[in-house]
């Protein structure tokens, strides 16, 4: 019996169950201006926490898993075991974060993966997917990762070679945080979430939590944020206007969308640093500038809010950018 007890103890947790149930972190040091007028929190989804440090593990996941159910993928679950070179390998378009939680699953669960990423992607970024064994195609970072879409949708009629996860047309994408993030929201906050705020990239994020949340409340405010123009440094986020819509993207579900200029998110960054002793990438600190706008118009209006958005990655795949010293 004791036997048993301590096989259970060291038996630890898989890779898979250490994704999701990020926690919530409060932002309260960016809110203390407001100087008691109205009844205004704002929190932070801590992405970061997931093994691959970023909430594209969510999404990843939910792709392979559900590829691996279909035969699309043919992992070698073998102890010991080399990668599975008889299968197709998994290929997508990614601006990092996806690619990296590609790479991460691969290398785990013994398939091959290809990513198709424009070359200006971080430094940090290029030796986390060589380290995890990865083959990237580079693209024109001129035209950013659209050009990576194009590149991987030209790669995938080899059928035979590559199984293409196309995370921007993916429904798996949106399910992951239908099923996971938008429920962890709700049940962190009590059910008192009033506002929800997310990026928009793959909008997986944004849609699937947003599908959930307004089932739970449909009175919860779900606002879409995005770059200010095409040209941004707001990595892995997408200007819709100008940008390939996502097949899963639909723009009826926001209640209303914030756009961000790249200065403001590089500023919030440093700020979240110093203020909140918290290091997030840009992306993050965006939807942090959007959220925070959210939360004054609320105290200008008298009302109470708990604003929630998502923190999506630490800052630790950006600090060779040059902002952190400027």
């Amino acid at each position: 019996m004791m036997e048993n007890k301590e096989k259970s103890a060291l038996s630890g947790t898989t890779l898979l169950e250490r994704i999701g149930n990020t926690p919530l972190v409060r932002l309260s040091r960016l809110t203390q201006h407001f100087d008691g007028r109205g009844d205004v929190q704002l929190l932070g989804k801590a992405e970061w926490a997931n093994p691959g440090g970023s909430v594209k593990d969510r999404a990843a996941s939910a792709i392979v898993l559900d590829a691996i159910s279909r035969g699309k993928l043919q992992p070698d679950e073998r102890e010991g075991r080399r990668l599975n070179t008889r299968g197709r390998r998994l290929l997508d378009a990614t601006s990092g974060n996806t690619g990296i939680a590609y790479a991460m699953l691969g290398a785990a669960m013994g398939f091959g993966v290809t990513l198709a990423m424009p070359s200006n992607v971080s430094i940090e970024r290029k030796r986390i997917l060589h380290a995890y064994g990865a083959e990237v195609v580079w693209t024109d970072p001129a035209y950013g990762s659209d050009g990576a879409i194009r590149k991987a949708r030209e790669m995938a009629a080899d059928g035979d070679l590559y199984w293409y996860a196309d995370q921007y047309g993916n429904d798996e994408n949106w399910r992951a945080h239908y099923r996971g993030t938008g429920n962890e929201i709700w049940e962190q906050t009590g059910g008192a979430v009033t506002h929800f705020v997310a990026g928009l990239g793959t909008s997986g994020t944004f849609m699937g939590a947003t599908r959930r949340l307004k089932e739970l409340n449909p009175a919860v405010q779900c606002i879409s944020m995005q770059p200010d123009s095409p040209f941004n440094g707001l990595e892995g986020l997408k200007h819709m206007a100008t940008a390939i819509v996502p097949p899963i993207y639909d723009a009826s579900l926001a209640d209303a969308n914030v756009e961000v200029d790249t200065e403001a998110a590089y500023a919030m960054a440093k700020r979240l640093g110093r203020e909140e002793g918290i290091l997030v990438g840009i992306s993050a600190a965006a939807a942090v500038v959007a959220s925070l706008r959210i939360a004054e118009e609320a105290v200008g209006r008298g009302e109470r809010a708990v604003v929630v958005t998502i923190l999506c990655d630490a800052a630790d795949k950006y600090l060779s950018e040059r902002f952190w010293e400027e």
